[in-house]
């Protein structure tokens, strides 16, 4: 059974059955019930939001080597790039992608351009369009670090048990590395802003298309896990083709009780069938390709993306009724350290499209392309943002076969409102042991995920004067908006 759906109010019967119902220890349920004032306070003090807005995280779990997503093709830096690699992980200029705008090199603010990995073809015409930016050097951070600091006080400026993929995954989609995780920064997006922006709303603000994830989880507002076919319910599994027990269980469940605990398992359970009705019947008139002007890749992620379309197809006052929504979905594969690159060893050295990275990059570019096409064929382009994040980098040398975990990396943010045709941030020195290296080619950030995650949460409708409450460490960094959501 999924996970359900809160409305806007949240009943302490209910807020305390979703502890127990999402299977949360002592610890975690004692640090929701903590924080729950917390979020009310907030709440009370956000301003209203209109119109309708939708984030979407698309996480490449298992940390994505980022230095051969983007390359920097200006002789210098790529001179210095290939060296560092090495022949089994360099892309050879030729197979780049040129990042361009109106046909011309767009370079950074130190002067650098850049191509794509060679299977990004989709995500080269969308940077091309202006809809696409490139973050450069962003990660985890406690508060800004340079290597001095890095070496000299680790405690103080290092997140924890850095390097772990549990642990930078839990980092990225909390964005409070020094603190214990309790919730996602998504999930107190949406507890801050669910209560105005969707009031009579009919399925939860945070759907996840990959399962649980720490993004999405808050305090006030639950998660809810759709499959790629659309919700579980009960009529498509144990109850298949009878609908007399459906209508059994259904008035079992409607029957009152005594018992407190089995009374609000009866709730969440008799919502979470009635979300999963009201799902499929809304998003079934999407279900052809044909609905969609330019087709979706049958990919796991292509499927998952497809969904999000077709849920957001779905938004308005007739079926879901929501004016904000949070969407997660992943693809995984990106520990890469064996079979990364495969490269010809004849004098071409072209890249081979048969290595891991390749596969998985082009499964990434292709999915993304389709779902903004489809996003402007909705007419919701300017509307709904998506961001990549993964666990981290990975290491610039390789280690024979392929590279190893890393910190530092680059990503992107597509849609309409997107400044896009950009690069923020900057670029590391490509030196082992340089001034930007720890000491093995995992890139020290230079920004945050707090300042990403502000920009978003603004353009999204979040009240300035929230800011503190949803990221908490973000007052260390000297500039709270990365600006390209313009």
């Amino acid at each position: 059974m999924n996970s359900f759906a809160l409305n806007s109010f949240t009943t302490r019967r209910n807020f305390l059955s979703r502890a127990a119902f999402s299977g949360l220890g002592l610890t975690a349920a004692g640090s929701i019930i903590r924080d729950f004032g917390l979020m009310q306070s907030a709440m009370a003090a956000q301003g209203p939001v209109s119109g309708y807005k939708a984030i979407v995280c698309l996480f490449l779990a298992g940390g994505n080597d980022a230095n051969n997503w983007i390359v920097p093709t200006d002789t210098e830096t790529y001179n210095a790039y290939a060296t560092a690699r090495g022949g089994l992980l360099q892309i050879p200029s030729s197979a780049l992608l040129p990042l361009n705008v109106g046909g011309s090199p767009v370079t950074d603010a130190d002067g650098h351009t850049y191509g794509l990995h060679p299977s990004s073809t989709r995500l080269q015409t969308l940077f091309a369009e202006g809809k696409m930016a490139s973050l450069l050097n962003i990660g985890s951070l406690v508060r800004p670090t340079t290597k001095t600091q890095y070496n000299s006080n680790p405690s103080f400026y290092r997140p924890p048990q850095l390097f772990s993929h549990s642990d930078q995954v839990t980092q990225w989609q909390t964005s409070i590395p020094d603190q214990p995780p309790t919730t996602g920064w998504c999930g107190r997006v949406a507890d801050i802003i669910n209560g105005v922006a969707n009031p009579a709303g009919n399925i939860s603000m945070s759907i996840s298309l990959a399962g649980a994830n720490t993004l999405q989880v808050g305090n006030m507002v639950a998660q809810y896990q759709v499959a790629t076919t659309g919700a579980e319910t009960l009529t498509g599994s144990l109850m298949s083709g009878n609908n007399v027990r459906v209508k059994a269980m259904r008035d079992i469940m409607d029957l009152p009780n005594a018992n407190l605990q089995r009374q609000a398992y009866a709730e969440v359970l008799d919502r979470a069938i009635a979300t999963g009705d009201l799902l499929n019947t809304s998003i079934a008139n999407t279900a052809s390709d044909a609905f969609w002007t330019n087709p979706f890749p049958t990919t796991s992620i292509g499927n998952q993306m497809k969904m999000i379309a077709r849920l957001i197809e779905a938004r308005g006052p007739a079926k879901f009724n929501m004016n904000r929504q949070i969407f997660f979905c992943q693809i995984g594969g990106f520990d890469t350290h064996t079979a990364q690159v495969r490269t010809n060893t004849g004098t071409d050295n072209v890249l081979s499209n048969t290595g891991t990275h390749y596969s998985l990059l082009f499964q990434v570019s292709e999915a993304i392309f389709a779902f903004q096409r489809a996003m402007e064929q909705l007419g919701v382009s300017n509307d709904v943002t998506t961001f990549t994040a993964s666990d981290f980098s990975r290491t610039f040398p390789n280690n024979s076969q392929g590279s190893d975990h890393g910190w530092g990396s680059h990503h992107f943010v597509v849609g309409g409102a997107v400044d896009g045709g950009k690069f923020y941030g900057k670029l590391p020195t490509l030196a082992i042991n340089g001034p930007d290296d720890t000491g093995t080619g995992r890139w020290i950030p230079t920004l945050s995920v707090d300042q990403h995650a502000a920009t978003l949460a603004r353009w999204f409708g979040v009240d300035s004067s929230m800011m503190s409450t949803l990221l908490p460490n973000l007052s260390r960094f000297s500039s709270s908006d990365l600006g390209f959501m313009g």
